[in-house]
């Protein structure tokens, strides 16, 4: 057992080996994707900012606590948030898949572990952005109720194994379909609003809170940013996570369907 233990555990970082140096391979594109989600995140504080003119709290958030909200939210994003979609459609269309079949890791943990290599490189291009962003924004930041907990870790951790199973679900779906990247690009609309990286789920209406309380986006990171924050009571973050763990056990059966029923359209087109 042991010995199966440190065979699998050679391979699980000769693969994270691979993909990190991968990730350094490409450095500029690697920049430009986190630049991406950087960026409007550390200029929304600025809009909220002249938005509040005057007032003590807009959506239940002080001046404060919406810039410690945008500073959170986008340091979760980097770890929690995850695009694999579009290299697994790539790979399925370019018959580059293929290759992964005969290879004794399944597909799906060598996305996770390649995943967890690019959350490494990325975390340390952004450590230096947020430092800035920090020394920015220190004037505004007056929130001092932080909750470092198992709920947070727990919050944080699930978030992003509910995005990765929701982005390897929708990048199966190439194995049904010639053309998917249009369907990515309409599934980041509702993404960006209900995951909280645009505004605070707060802030919505009620209809569409609740209508966010039964969509995966808002359990990928603005449950654990709002945890954080110490907005949310213990009870209420116990629910949040058996929603989180509710949505991992679907997304992952919804993958293993596309994986099996998948297959038997695949035919390694530009192979």
């Amino acid at each position: 057992m042991l010995k199966r233990f440190h065979l699998w555990w050679r391979k699980v970082r000769a693969i994270f080996s691979i993909y990190f140096q991968d990730s350094l391979a490409y450095r500029g594109q690697a920049i430009v994707w986190i630049l991406t989600d950087v960026v409007p995140a550390m200029v929304m504080p600025l809009v909220w900012l002249s938005a509040y003119n005057g007032k003590s709290a807009i959506g239940g958030y002080s001046p404060g606590e919406m810039v410690l909200y945008y500073l959170c939210m986008v340091t979760f994003t980097n770890f929690v948030v995850a695009h694999l979609m579009w290299d697994v459609a790539t790979e399925i269309k370019e018959g580059r898949f293929s290759v992964y079949l005969v290879r004794p890791f399944s597909y799906c943990q060598t996305l996770m572990i390649s995943n967890l290599a690019w959350r490494v490189f990325r975390l340390m291009v952004f450590v230096p952005m947020l430092a800035l962003g920090v020394w920015i924004y220190a004037p505004h930041i007056t929130h001092l109720r932080y909750e470092w907990g198992i709920t947070f870790w727990l919050a944080l951790v699930l978030g992003h194994v509910v995005s990765f199973m929701l982005s390897y679900a929708l990048g199966l779906l190439a194995l049904f379909f010639q053309e998917v990247f249009s369907v990515y690009n309409i599934y980041y609309i509702p993404m960006l609003f209900l995951s909280g990286q645009l505004v605070p789920i707060g802030v919505f209406p009620d209809w569409l809170q609740a209508v966010s309380r039964y969509m995966p986006f808002q359990y990928t990171v603005a449950l654990p940013t709002e945890v954080f924050m110490g907005r949310v009571p213990d009870s209420l973050a116990w629910q949040g996570i058996g929603m989180q763990v509710l949505w991992t056990v679907l997304l992952y059966g919804l993958s293993r369907v596309f994986w099996r029923k998948g297959l038997l359209y695949y035919t390694g087109v530009g192979m």
